[in-house]
C-alpha cells in the first residue's frame, strides 16, 4: 500500500502560481511513477503529467505544456506540481497517483482544490 496525500491548493488569481506537493509512504516511493491528474465540476478526471521513478522522464498534457511542471524528491518521498500561469480553467481538485506501469495507477491521494479566480 501507497498512501498519498496532497497539499498546497488553494484561491489564485489568473496569471498567479502555486505549487502543490504530495507526500508518499508505504512502500518505496521510487518504484513507483508518479502522476497528477484533476478533476474540473461536472467533468471527468483528466491527466495533467507524470514523471518517471528517477525523474528523468516527464509527460505532460497539451493543455499545461509550457505552463505546469512535474518534479520529485525521492529523498523526501514527494512529487511535486509546479503550477504557473494559470487560468480559470485549471480550476480543479488535483490528485496525485502512484503506479508501477506507466499510464496505470494504482494508488491515490484524496485530493488538493485549485481555484482560479478572475
Amino acid at each position: 500500500q501507497v498512501q498519498l496525500v496532497e497539499s498546497g491548493g488553494g484561491l489564485v488569481q489568473t496569471g498567479g502560481s502555486l505549487r502543490l506537493s504530495c507526500a508518499a509512504s508505504g512502500r518505496t516511493f521510487s518504484n513507483y511513477i508518479m502522476g497528477w491528474f484533476r478533476q474540473a465540476p461536472g467533468k471527468e478526471r483528466e491527466f495533467v503529467t507524470s514523471i518517471s521513478r528517477i525523474g528523468v522522464s516527464t509527460y505532460s498534457a497539451d493543455s499545461v505544456k509550457g505552463r505546469f511542471s512535474i518534479s520529485r524528491d525521492n529523498a523526501k518521498n514527494t512529487v511535486y506540481l509546479e503550477m504557473n500561469s494559470l487560468k480559470l480553467e485549471d480550476t480543479a481538485v488535483y490528485y496525485c497517483a502512484a503506479g508501477r506501469l506507466s499510464g496505470k495507477y494504482d494508488y491515490w491521494g484524496q485530493g488538493t482544490q485549485v481555484t482560479v479566480s478572475s
